[in-house]
């Protein structure tokens, strides 16, 4: 690990919580340079949905490189291009009856939150936008600006106008209406909250600890957008692509936003993101947003492929019922391990456990990751254990995590008494 030490900036993050060098990975399993094998419930943050070297992914994309196919075209009209809009349209617009626009922003997932917010103030001509406690939305100006979590904002680099937050679904105790809260604001014209440009929200806050927003509210989130003529953007970057079940998030709430974001697992593993956008917003001039890697066509390749996936209902159903199974075991654990105080929450294949005690779910994840696991923590404390296996995993590999995290569990109570004990743990 020395070189990484002497060469790479001190900014690295997951190398510390994941302190070995990886060589190789296959679906579900990573392994390191002295071969050891990792289970990996972390799927690159939700990049890994179809699992690592998917190996439908990698033989289209052998073949298109040993084809000589486009690798670099700016904007320019690529065969591999025409392929995935062509896929995209057929497979997940039009059985949905979605009528989209697309755009290709940079080729990470804050490019596309950039490029829909200077969209929605240019097309609204207000400049507010308003996000929600808790939301995580990226790290370049715009989008960090937007970010709730305070580790990543700062006074001397944060842009903090133009942005105005109001409490997620359950933020504040009790059952106070966080929606009825937010339009009486904007209704309010002594409030303080200047009328936006749009809102920008999650579905399910993943980086923010796994927070779901209920159907209900989310339809009453859209109603206030309606209502005041706001622009609705979703953020599925990270939940998108089949994480819940549905390939859109937002689709069991039945929602019909202006503006979606995706990326992430949008590329099956390459860099890509797309900005999903309403035919009447789509105001832009050409050339008016660019980037030098607006549109990976490797990427295509490979997101052509990923999207055969959703040919028929097959990923989806097992999506569906492995989300019981691990709904059903944490829910065990949870009773099993009263003293830890931890709460359940997720939908589909992305969960969360809330563990109390400040601290132990970092130990977890840690301990995890001695027996071979590898499963980062979230929220705004690191108070969360996050669930975020590969959609494609199977179910002995499922239940072998899950027997781990119950193992760890175990480990870290039993060292939490031995201290409170007095003794050397």
């Amino acid at each position: 690990m020395r070189i990484f030490e002497e060469i790479e900036s001190n900014v690295r993050s997951y190398i510390r919580m994941f302190p070995t060098v990886f060589e190789k990975a296959k679906g579900c399993m990573v392994y390191d340079e002295q071969g050891r094998e990792y289970l990996d419930f972390f799927a690159g943050a939700g990049t890994l949905n179809y699992g690592h070297n998917n190996p439908r992914f990698s033989e289209a994309l052998i073949e298109y490189i040993k084809s000589d196919g486009i690798i670099h075209g700016l904007d320019k009209a690529t065969a591999a291009k025409k392929e995935f809009l062509e896929k995209l349209r057929d497979t997940i617009l039009v059985p949905r009856n979605m009528n989209y626009k697309v755009q290709f922003p940079g080729p990470t997932g804050t490019n596309a939150v950039e490029t829909a917010l200077k969209l929605a103030r240019m097309v609204k001509g207000r400049s507010n936008v308003i996000s929600f406690t808790n939301g995580f939305h990226g790290l370049t100006m715009g989008s960090m600006a937007l970010t709730g979590n305070s580790f990543y904002r700062d006074e001397a680099f944060i842009n903090r106008i133009n942005v105005s937050f109001a409490p997620y679904e359950g933020y504040l105790n009790g059952d106070f209406d966080t929606i009825e809260y937010l339009r009486a604001s904007l209704m309010d014209k002594s409030s303080g909250v200047d009328l936006p440009a749009a809102i920008i929200v999650e579905t399910i806050q993943a980086e923010g600890g796994v927070n779901v927003a209920s159907s209900r509210w989310l339809k009453g989130l859209e109603l206030v957008c309606r209502e005041l003529d706001i622009l609705l953007i979703i953020d599925d970057i990270q939940v998108g692509n089949g994480r819940t079940g549905d390939f859109f998030s937002f689709e069991e709430a039945g929602l019909d936003p202006d503006i979606i974001l995706l990326s992430k697992s949008i590329g099956g593993g390459l860099p890509l993101s797309l900005v999903l956008l309403k035919p009447e917003i789509d105001q832009w001039k050409p050339g008016e947003h660019t980037g030098t890697f607006r549109g990976n066509n490797l990427a295509f390749v490979i997101a052509t492929e990923a999207l055969r996936y959703w040919d028929d209902d097959r990923l989806s159903d097992e999506v569906f019922r492995k989300s019981e199974i691990l709904q059903e075991e944490l829910e065990r654990m949870v009773e099993e391990f009263p003293e830890l105080e931890m709460e359940v929450r997720g939908r589909g294949l992305i969960y969360g456990l809330d563990i109390s005690p400040k601290g132990l779910a970092t130990e977890i994840s840690k301990e995890a990751f001695n027996k071979g696991m590898v499963i980062e923590v979230a929220g705004a404390e690191e108070n969360v254990l996050k669930f975020l296996p590969p959609l494609i995993i199977e179910d002995k590999l499922l239940y072998r995590g899950l027997d781990v995290i119950e193992e760890c569990l175990y480990t870290v109570l039993k060292h939490k008494k031995n201290l409170l004990a007095g003794g050397i743990g």
